[in-house]
């Protein structure tokens, strides 16, 4: 009869020792899986980052060049406009100097001659 009790025990801890390492293997696999849904999870929220990023980078150079375009249309028009008021600023001058040449221009010869006529001892 001793044998009897110690044969029923082997065949359940054999027993028992299948089921925790088949309760091993399983916990194993479900940890597996729960890795890989992490990574994947992980990866494709990097993916998501990534997207966001270079859009708000594209939407933010496109607002910059917009703020560039519109920054040099308006150089552009002071530019012509500035162009034309020293224009006519410059021909005004000239206008200006011509009739003060003209206006002094008999005092001056009248007082070169004068000068270059007297002789002085």
């Amino acid at each position: 009869m001793g044998s009897k009790p110690g044969g029923v025990s082997a065949n359940m801890d054999s027993s028992r020792g299948q089921n925790g390492i088949q309760l091993l293997l399983a916990a194993e696999q479900e940890a597996q899986q729960i890795v890989t849904a992490a990574r994947n999870a992980k990866m494709a929220r990097l993916k998501q980052a990534k997207e966001e990023a270079d859009r708000e980078i594209a939407e933010f150079r496109a607002q910059m060049e917009a703020d560039y375009q519109r920054k040099l249309t308006e150089t552009s028009g002071d530019s012509g406009a500035n162009v034309k008021r020293l224009e006519k600023e410059t021909d005004e001058k000239i206008k200006h100097l011509t009739k003060e040449a003209e206006r002094i221009s008999s005092d001056v010869v009248e007082m070169l001659l004068k000068h270059i006529t007297s002789v002085k001892y």
